[in-house]
């Protein structure tokens, strides 16, 4: 049996996952947990990774790393970090965004330079605001990696210099998407002068080797992670329930959208993977169960006594500001309290307003993508709850399919380090496992979650 690790470094945690090459089927797991905040030491990572990976690594014969995107890992010339790393969730350079964007002559041609309209979560906005922040920092930076960048290079033998893939490359900011190429002038722009960036490695390619001879594979972002372990094709919705909303699809052409709802980012493979995210998901049921002095199922079960609309409540969910709509500055604003209103209906609101936030993505994905989509699938930790299932297909207005639970992105990396260990054209095909299909709404319920959805339009648009 020939096994390979798969590795996903993500905002809350490192996990590893063996698998075996024929199959896909997973024979072994670890995880290990990263500091909480918005900005954290990388080296925290490397040392999840050990703990995670490293008692896997002895039986693979092959390991790529995927990794959270946009982070910025800033180093000098010794190879050591001038700071913490700023995370994609790191909003303070959201001002920065918008002067990088009018530099490059507004957003549309910005969008035509790297395939998106730049917003706090990209990496050359952290570049800016280091330079106009922490000048002495700004000074002392000789190389800029991304997160995933930064724990490949852990993982290869002792002297591998830096190599990324263009997935994840393409949400930097610095990164010709459609031509494939690095822009090194944008980076300087934003730093102040100019730094070292890492070798852009093909997919499928061999980037490295670790010290025991076992093949590295480029690695890539989360995000390209999950669709290369959904093995999604064209015509593939898939909507990602996590700390961040995602939705995302397999497309041929690259994607220039200048109102910036849409960030057109290369995947791991040929082609590309428009994406609209939103920065609130999970975490509005998390702080719903909070408020309410309930567990998720306890949170579940009071959203499903209520009734659709939640007693004329509403919910705008920006706690952490917003990406899409882009609204950084933004707070969470409800609507329609009264003194009758009910925990089941605040429970309810939560839920409806999560949906209604991934229904405004999926909508807008499809209109600027002009894709038209043959299947939705819904990923997450947040759908094991049973209201949202129940939700879920009235709100987001088709079809919903469950893939089982597991961990795409990690297996998406795994998937990886099985194609560069076979060194084919194309990764293997594992195929999918069994899916659950989510039952259709009934007319009422359409006809109910149209009105909410319209109702929360008006409290989005006025806000």
């Amino acid at each position: 049996m020939t096994l390979v690790l798969g590795v996903d470094s993500s905002t809350q945690s490192t996990k590893a996952v063996l698998v075996d090459v024929d199959d896909g089927m997973v024979v072994d797991s670890r995880t290990a947990p990263h500091p909480a905040g918005t900005e954290v030491d990388p080296r925290a990572w490397l040392a999840a990774y050990d703990d995670a990976a490293g008692p896997l690594l002895h039986r693979a014969a092959a390991v790529s790393v995927a990794g959270q995107q946009h982070g910025m890992v800033a180093l000098d010339a010794a190879g050591e970090p001038v700071r913490p790393a700023l995370l994609w969730n790191d909003i303070r350079s959201a001002g920065a965004a918008r002067t990088l964007v009018e530099e490059m002559g507004g957003a549309q041609a910005c969008a035509e330079a790297v395939g998106s309209v730049l917003v706090a979560s990209f990496t050359s906005t952290k570049l800016r605001w280091l330079r106009d922040h922490e000048p002495a920092a700004a000074d002392r930076v000789a190389e800029v990696l991304l997160p995933h960048d930064f724990v490949a290079r852990h993982a290869a033998a002792p002297g591998t210099r830096s190599f990324t893939d263009r997935g994840d490359a393409s949400g930097t900011g610095y990164y010709d998407t459609a031509g494939g190429t690095w822009r090194p002038d944008l980076l300087a722009a934003a730093l102040g002068h100019d730094a070292a960036l890492p070798e852009v490695v093909a997919g499928g390619a061999v980037a490295a080797t670790t010290q025991d001879g076992a093949v590295v594979a480029a690695g890539t972002g989360d995000n390209m992670g999950g669709a290369l372990g959904m093995a999604l094709e064209p015509g593939d919705l898939l909507v990602s329930v996590g700390t961040s909303g995602v939705v995302s699809a397999i497309s041929p052409r690259p994607v220039a959208d200048g109102s910036g709802v849409v960030t057109g980012f290369a995947d791991a493979h040929a082609g590309f993977l428009p994406m609209v995210t939103t920065m609130n998901a999970a975490g509005i049921l998390d702080l719903q169960a909070r408020w309410l002095g309930v567990d998720h199922a306890a949170l579940a079960s009071l959203a499903l006594s209520a009734p659709w609309g939640s007693g004329g409540v509403s919910l705008l969910p920006y706690y952490g500001g917003e990406r899409t709509p882009n609204r950084p500055d933004a707070v969470g604003t409800w609507h329609g309290l009264t003194s009758t209103t009910t925990r089941a209906e605040l429970a309810r609101a939560a839920f409806e307003a999560l949906l209604c936030s991934l229904a405004d993505a999926v909508d807008q994905l499809i209109a600027t993508t002009g894709l038209e989509p043959n299947r939705l699938f819904l990923v997450g930790g947040a759908t094991r709850s049973p209201a949202l299932r129940a939700m879920a297909p009235a709100l987001l207005g088709r079809a919903v399919t469950l893939p089982p639970p597991g961990e795409y992105v990690a297996l998406g990396a795994a998937r990886q380090a099985a194609w560069a260990l076979a060194g084919t054209a194309d990764p293997p095909s594992w195929g999918r496992r069994s899916v659950e299909e989510l039952a259709p709404p009934g007319d009422s319920d359409e006809a109910a979650a149209a009105e909410v959805r319209a109702a929360y339009a008006r409290l989005r648009d006025r806000t």
